[in-house]
């Protein structure tokens, strides 16, 4: 077997042809889906990128008890699993939180990697002084910064060296993708994933896709929407929009070149193909911008996925409108070359799907660590959230205490104890950390940064957009029972509940 992974970062499911998109075309996901099985009901699990990624290598949630951080020495990890099995993995990725404190035990998994340098916030160029008399001329004031290892600094000097469609990272990833497959087509046993950063903002697109988006816009670049409340003027709005639909063509036309690939040499018949995204992002829905801070709603955690199983002709064309979620992936992964799940996984292998209608997840929980816990049925989606976010009582679980960029401080450390092991850390006591408000993650992946904090339920047959609140007494205790069912399954610690006013199971 040979498997071909293809991720994108914030790739927005109602913009693809495929899901009924008709804002911008996507000619090569419609063809994918023509050749796979496309996946109606795919849910994310915890938020946002790195935690995203540890439920889809683990196959477990991890929200419950961690925020953004790195594997664990517990955690099972599906190229690992298949490296035991004589299954080759290869990652080629523009990601570069793999190579920040908070995500650096990932790509250390996979047999080979190779790492291309340049987006967003990546501290790759050296310019000790940049000329930043033209440089704040060129950017919007909103995407400017001179501070020492900010983000909005280093994709400045980043672009610098970005001049031609070929020097776009995401370019590069899908070429050194082919490069592999140039290496090893012929070979067996293998898995090949390739990851790219786009669309994730800023929305920096060659000009031949910004071109098919003109708006008129004549002021600096504006390409990276705040994490907020929209308070920008229309025609900002339209610009900032149009950039990110320029990144998603960019994206299909990459995907295309694949696919054109699978045609021409017959992949088809012999190679897996799978294409997904981590989440989604908001471009101005419910008055705001990206995630992080607003409630979680169906255009962030409501994402694509497509599945191409060679041996499975009769999947494609499909579609499932079984439950599905990111951390089904890993189950998928391991079925693909028929190595069996470890026990602590909770993921289930989506391959039974495309054999035709199977029962899917009852329900779904997703969340960020310290905000909501949220739940689905595929019809309902509620959303709970504590009496106070600010005030509530929660801890980190860990043996890696890093955060996104940094390590844990010695104040958070300093009030650290011993927890002893849950069911899934395979015998590990963890330390039991504290989160109060002057934490790194309560302030800008944490509680401390959410706008939105009140609970609400929605009807996604009546009201797909969530844009009205159904007040229903009795559906919203049936949500809140699947809710506690799950948070049970997935050994939420006691404060999960306390903070939710939930009543703990025995």
């Amino acid at each position: 077997m040979k498997v071909v992974f293809v991720m994108f970062d914030s790739l927005n499911r109602h913009l693809l042809g495929a899901y009924g998109g008709k804002r911008i075309s996507t000619p090569n996901f419609d063809r994918l889906a023509q050749r796979s099985t496309t996946f109606e009901r795919h849910y994310t699990g915890s938020l946002p990128c790195m935690p995203a990624r540890r439920d889809m290598q683990t196959g477990r949630l991890s929200f419950l008890h961690r925020s953004w951080g790195p594997l664990e020495p517990f955690d099972n990890s599906f190229p690992e699993l298949l490296l035991k099995s004589g299954v080759y993995s290869h990652l080629v990725t523009d990601h570069f939180h793999y190579w920040e404190d908070g995500g650096m035990t990932y790509h250390n998994r996979y047999d080979s990697y190779e790492f291309i340098r340049g987006q967003e916030g990546d501290a790759w160029k050296a310019m000790v002084q940049p000329p930043w008399e033209r440089l704040r001329e060129m950017y919007h004031e909103r995407q400017f910064s001179t501070g020492a290892r900010e983000y909005f600094r280093n994709n400045i000097v980043n672009r610098e060296f970005i001049r031609e469609e070929k020097d776009f990272p995401s370019v590069q990833c899908f070429a050194h993708g082919h490069d592999f497959l140039d290496r090893n087509r012929e070979a067996d046993n293998w898995l090949l994933q390739i990851e790219t950063f786009d669309p994730h903002e800023p929305f920096h697109a060659p000009m031949r896709f910004r071109n098919m988006h003109r708006t008129g816009w004549n002021g600096p670049v504006r390409d990276w929407p705040r994490y907020g409340k929209v308070d920008e003027l229309p025609e900002e709005c339209e610009e900032l929009r149009a950039n990110y639909y320029a990144l998603v063509q960019l994206c299909d036309s990459l995907l295309g070149e694949l696919l054109d690939r699978f045609d021409r040499e017959d992949m088809w018949k012999d190679t897996a193909l799978v294409v997904t995204t981590d989440h989604g992002f908001l471009l101005g829905e419910h008055d705001f911008w990206a995630k992080n801070r607003m409630n979680m709603y169906e255009e962030i955690v409501h994402i694509p996925l497509f599945v191409h199983d060679p041996r499975r002709p009769q999947g494609q064309g499909r579609r499932c409108a079984a439950l599905t979620q990111t951390m089904d992936l890993a189950a998928t992964m391991l079925d693909f070359f028929g190595v069996a799940p470890p026990p602590e996984n909770e993921g289930l292998s989506l391959l039974p799907h495309l054999d035709g209608d199977r029962p899917g997840r009852k329900a779904a929980i997703f969340g960020y660590f310290g905000g909501a816990v949220n739940v689905t049925d595929g019809r309902y989606t509620y959303h709970r959230y504590p009496f106070d976010l600010m005030e509530q009582e929660i801890y980190q679980y860990t043996v890696m205490p890093t955060h996104i960029r940094q390590l844990f401080t010695t104040e958070e450390l300093a009030a650290a104890t011993l927890s002893p092991p849950f069911p899934f850390s395979k015998g590990v006591p963890l330390l039991k950390v504290p989160v109060h408000r002057r934490s790194p993650i309560h302030r800008y992946y944490g509680p401390g940064s959410m706008i939105e904090n009140d609970t609400r339920l929605y009807d996604l047959q009546t009201d797909p957009g969530q844009q009205t609140r159904l007040h229903d007494p009795a559906i919203e205790r049936r949500m809140i029972g699947l809710m506690v069912e799950l948070m049970r399954a997935n050994h939420a610690p006691p404060e999960a509940y306390a903070r939710l006013e939930l009543a703990m199971p025995d």
